[in-house]
């Protein structure tokens, strides 16, 4: 156990044969050394608690769309799990009957053995191996259970997904994990969402994002036109004069709703302009006459299929 250990005692009374290890005998030196300090005795074994016990936790994966992640959805799980045993509720006893103490270890959930060592006879616990440590013995075994005291089911489980999720967030399920043992109560579900990407929409923090085309003319003289938001609906987007390509143009209020609250974020519109790979007679013309207005040095004839029609090559 150390120096530490024998210089802490209980109180410091140090070590004494005739009264023990501040005053508790040698069986207490091998209760600590066996019983707690070795899990539970020989073997490894452990005394098992005899009260209630609550039931284990349980994790599961969701993997929701997009549109669910943001705006919130409910979703039910088949989910596998232990519960307590109706039939006998907890007890693992056949209705009627209940759990008797343990005969072996009079409800200790220890017996202690005599053991021969070069320092005498001393005396050892170790876990009773016919009630494994609980201190109670099942007669008549509950025949639903079998005297485990909980069934393996499956279960259909509601989860209330809120909007605004996202990949990784955490819901906590209270009640809904394994069931207790000896009528404790039910461990809890943690359910981990995970988003599916979409195919239009970017998320960035509270924020939506998406890109749209526009035209040249339109990035230059600027302009209204509408764009379709993550529900459906079409808001209008106002271009300003002179909008350059990759410019962010945003909408208010049509982003991802924070946890637990009504605010929401925004729609960031990032616009391309387009360049036309075609055009008709007139809009090369019109091109031209632009081009030379602002000083630019540009090619004046088609080497196209309207060069070709117009005698141009």
């Amino acid at each position: 156990m150390g120096h530490a250990a024998f210089e802490q005692g209980q109180g410091g009374q140090g070590f004494d044969f005739s009264g023990g290890f501040g005053g508790g005998g040698l069986d207490d030196i091998f209760e600590m050394m066996f019983g707690g300090g070795f899990g539970g005795g020989f073997g490894g074994r452990q005394r098992r608690p005899r009260g209630p016990e609550r039931g284990a936790d349980l994790s599961y994966e969701l993997e929701i769309e997009f549109i669910d992640a943001v705006f919130g959805k409910e979703v039910e799980l088949d989910l596998p799990r232990t519960e307590t045993c109706e039939t006998c509720g907890g007890s693992g006893a056949e209705p009627g009957t209940n759990p008797m103490t343990c005969p072996q270890c009079k409800g200790t959930g220890q017996v202690q053995y005599a053991q021969n060592t070069p320092f005498g006879r001393m005396m050892t616990s170790r876990v009773c191996d016919k009630c494994h440590g609980t201190g109670s013995y099942v007669e008549h075994p509950c025949r639903e259970c079998h005297g485990q005291g909980t069934v393996r089911r499956t279960c259909r489980v509601k989860v209330k997904v809120p909007g605004g999720v996202s990949d990784g967030t955490r819901l906590r399920l209270s009640g809904e994990g394994e069931g207790g043992l000896r009528g404790g109560p039910p461990g809890d579900l943690f359910v981990y969402t995970r988003v599916r990407p979409h195919r239009e929409f970017v998320r960035d923090g509270l924020n939506l994002i998406r890109e749209e085309t526009i035209s040249f003319p339109q990035a230059a003289l600027g302009g209204d036109m509408k764009v379709k938001t993550l529900d459906g609906k079409n808001v209008t987007l106002t271009i300003p004069e002179g909008t350059q390509s990759g410019t962010m143009l945003r909408i208010r209020g049509h982003g991802v709703p924070r946890l637990g609250s009504t605010q929401r974020g925004d729609l960031l519109i990032r616009v391309i302009v387009e360049t036309p790979k075609r055009l008709t007679a007139k809009q090369r013309e019109l091109f031209v006459a632009l081009a030379e207005t602002m000083g630019d040095n540009v090619n004046t004839e088609s080497k196209g299929i309207l060069g070709k029609i117009f005698g141009k090559n």
